[in-house]
């Protein structure tokens, strides 16, 4: 994770986890994995050098085969800016379907509706999934705090560059690409 998206996750009123979201509770380290990370060895994808997992960071930010390799992949999947961004709907703020409050992330939106809105009942649309091509701005959830709490306990943003154009053909070619390369 990078450092932005890991301060987030460590908010002081609610440190969650980076990927589940689930509460964390203070002080508990992951000993048994940092071992795991000192003890298992891989190799630099630029200059096929072995190391430790615990020294890949520091390693990767000096090595510029590990850079070009990196640049590679980025060129690979980077496509020109889009222009005109008027027409494309908007997956990062959304209004709470109850309320007329604005504005929520998505992890804002979860816990303002579980904190204020939990026991009502009627049946509301859910603004982050109306805003995904695969989604039907008309249809209403019939648990809306439930799916909430199932469905976007995290963000596909947190763990893949979302290409919301592009169709499953298209990723699938991209997938199988990257895969091949990282062999």
């Amino acid at each position: 994770f990078c450092t932005p998206c890991l301060q987030e996750c460590l908010k002081p009123k609610k440190p969650v986890c980076g990927v589940c979201r689930s509460t964390l509770s203070p002080g508990s380290r992951a000993l048994d994995l940092e071992k795991q990370i000192e003890t298992t060895e891989t190799t630099c994808n630029g200059c096929n050098k072995k190391m430790y997992l615990s020294k890949m960071r520091s390693h990767a930010a000096s090595c510029s085969k590990y850079q070009n390799y990196i640049m590679e992949g980025v060129k690979a999947v980077t496509k020109e800016p889009l222009h005109n961004t008027r027409n494309f709907p908007n997956r990062f703020t959304f209004p709470c379907p109850y309320c007329s409050e604005k504005n929520f992330d998505q992890e804002g939106l979860v816990e303002h509706c579980k904190a204020l809105h939990s026991m009502d009942a009627k049946q509301v649309v859910c603004p982050i999934c109306a805003s995904m091509p695969w989604g039907d701005p008309n249809y209403r959830s019939a648990n809306f705090m439930e799916h909430l709490q199932r469905r976007h306990r995290f963000s596909y943003d947190t763990f893949v560059v979302c290409d919301y154009d592009a169709d499953e053909d298209d990723m699938m070619a991209q997938v199988l690409m990257r895969s091949l390369r990282d062999k």
